[in-house]
């Protein structure tokens, strides 16, 4: 009977901590908790679509990229600043010079932060 008890606490035991050791990746972001990258961006997550206000300083046809001074980008968890951005469609460029204001909406893909969208400023 001792050993039939014994049995039966070490099963639970062993399922308990199965069950806890199998929800840890998926509360980590599916990685066990080793990509942080992977947990501050996770894949389901919908694109943001925070319009910030920004002015041109400097388009960068050939490379693909503008130069911004912007607003925060609460999405990017980044304060206001000047700073290089590439384009999701770098024909955008040609409609972009120097001293315009835009409005756009920037996210990291694939570690690489591009505007997404942009519109001129009203």
């Amino acid at each position: 009977m001792k050993s039939l008890l014994k049995l039966s606490v070490l099963a639970a035991a062993v399922t308990l901590s199965a069950s806890g050791f199998a929800a840890e990746p998926a509360m980590m972001g599916g990685h066990g908790g080793h990509d942080h990258a992977a947990m501050s961006t996770p894949m389901s997550t919908p694109m943001s679509t925070t319009w910030v206000d920004g002015l041109v300083k400097k388009v960068d046809k050939t490379g693909g990229k503008v130069t911004l001074a912007h607003g925060p980008l609460e999405n990017l968890g980044m304060p206001a600043m000047t700073m290089v951005f590439r384009v999701q469609d770098k024909a955008w460029l040609g409609r972009m010079k120097e001293g315009d204001k835009i409005r756009f909406v920037a996210d990291n893909v694939n570690n690489v932060l591009t505007i997404v969208r942009f519109e001129a400023a009203r």
